[in-house]
Formats: C-alpha cells, structure tokens, sequence
C-alpha cells in the first residue's frame, strides 16, 4: 500500500456531505511509486496526462434547480499528487447541495481546487448530456490481441519476463486487450481495464504481451502506476524509437480513471469506450 493512502478516507466508512467542502480532497505524492520504478520527478522517460471521466456531477442553480452534467479532468502526469479517487468522489458529492451562478463558474472552482490537491494546473471540460450522447462510444485503434492462445498460472506480479521482441525486425503498430486487470492497493476491489499500446521498434511478440498484461491480474496498484510499469518495461525491452501506453478503466463510483503516458506529444481522443 502506498504510506499515504492508510490515511485516505479510502475502505473506510464516511459521512456524505451535500455542501461545497474543498478540504475533503486527499492528495497522494506520486514520488514513493516513482521510486519504486527508479524514477524521480526529474527524470521521468514519458510525457502524459490522467483523464478522470465524472458521470455524476451536479449542482444547484439559484432558484435551486438541480443541474446534472458530466465532466472530464486532465491531471498532468507530473504533477506532484494523484488525488486519491474516494475523496474525489466525496468532494463532487459535496457540490450536490451548492448553488452557483453559471455553469463557467462550477468549472472555475473545479479548476482551483483540483490544481491545488495535484500541485500543477488541472484542466476542467464540463458537458451537458446531450453533447456526449452526440458524441457516441468510441473504438480502440488497431489490432486486438485477445484471441490469442496463450497459457496462463501465475497471477501474483505483473511479469516482465513474459515478453519477447524480434530485434532483427524493426515495426510500427498498435495493439490492445481489454483483459486488464488490477486490484486497488487499499480495498483489494478489482479494476477493469483496457491497455493501448502504440511503438516504433523491434517487433513485439503480441502473444507475449498479452500473457504479461494477464500477469497483473492479482497485482495490487494504482491505476497511473499500472501504465507506468507497462510503458517502462516495454520500454526497456523494445529500445523503441517511439512509444505510448495507455489504459482506459472502468468507472467505479461514478469516475473512471485513463492514464496516458508517451514518448511523444498526446493528441488525445478521450472517447468513452463501451464498458465505460
């Protein structure tokens, strides 16, 4: 468990409050799950962004008509806090009860308080509903791997090992399985998931990609250290000219969670996919 997260209001019982409450916001220091991958803030290898997806936001107008919308909030990969996904939870729950003037304003306060719990500037997108059902349910790109006959008996790590590359061919493609899974390090609830990955490098073995992304079945992480294992060990493996991971998760709480990390500049299509 990460020494933060026992203080969390995480697996434990709490108090529903209706009213505007920014302190009930929990941020976690990425830097001791940094170090566990032999990273710092310095000498991270990847650009990226978390995408949190909200679908239960809603607020008060003056008259006291509720307001439902959904929301979208992109946390730099570097910023020096995750925030902690129950306490996120709670503080939406808090504006259920408040009144704001507009909706511009909801999303100022968003972006205020969001920034502070990570340390770096949160970006704020709220929707009515009728703009993301025009927008529909988006595909992944490229090839699915899950098809693939493998054999599968250990679920405890996630297991580098697993994985082969051709180094004598050099490949561009983008493969993706929906059969990721993780546990949440505090409440061991399962985290569903589905992982991207786009390189330019020695051909890698998909059969053993996907036995390595089974691996992490019973692994116990955050959902951004998930992908952060993943784009490393690739990385080291694949020497590549070019390389993006990405996991899309199903929502639990109303929140679903997307980290992003890559080599390169993200132009990102934050489209919902069909579990989400």
């Amino acid at each position: 468990m990460h020494p933060a997260a026992e203080h969390s209001p995480l697996g434990k019982s709490s108090e529903y409050i209706a009213t505007y409450t920014p302190s009930l916001l929990f941020p976690i220091p990425r830097a001791a799950k940094w170090a566990e991958l032999g990273l710092t803030a310095e000498t991270l290898p990847y650009q990226g962004v978390d995408f949190w997806n909200c679908y239960e936001l809603s607020w008060l107008l003056p008259s006291g008509k509720p307001v439902v919308a959904i929301a979208e909030f992109s946390i730099p990969a570097d910023s020096p806090n995750i925030i902690e996904s129950k306490s996120f939870k709670l503080y939406l729950n808090s504006l259920n009860q408040t009144a704001f003037d507009t909706r511009e304003q909801v999303q100022v306060t968003l972006e205020k308080d969001l920034s502070a719990a990570a340390g770096k500037p949160v970006g704020v997108r709220i929707r009515s509903l009728d703009e993301v059902e025009r927008e529909g349910v988006a595909a992944l790109p490229g090839v699915c791997i899950d098809d693939l006959d493998i054999s599968v008996s250990s679920y405890d790590r996630p297991q580098p090992e697993l994985l082969r590359c051709d180094t004598s061919r050099v490949v561009e493609e983008r493969v993706y399985s929906h059969l990721l899974k993780s546990n949440c390090p505090v409440t061991s609830q399962p985290d569903w998931g589905s992982v991207v990955v786009e390189y330019r490098g020695a051909a890698l073995d998909p059969a053993s990609l996907l036995a390595y992304i089974v691996s992490f079945r019973q692994h116990s992480d955050f959902h951004e250290q998930c992908v952060e294992r993943i784009f490393l060990d690739l990385q080291r493996l694949l020497k590549p000219e070019k390389l993006t991971v990405y996991a899309r998760y199903v929502r639990r709480g109303g929140l679903d969670i997307n980290p992003y990390r890559s080599t390169e500049a993200l132009n990102v299509n934050n489209g919902r996919l069909a579990r989400q």
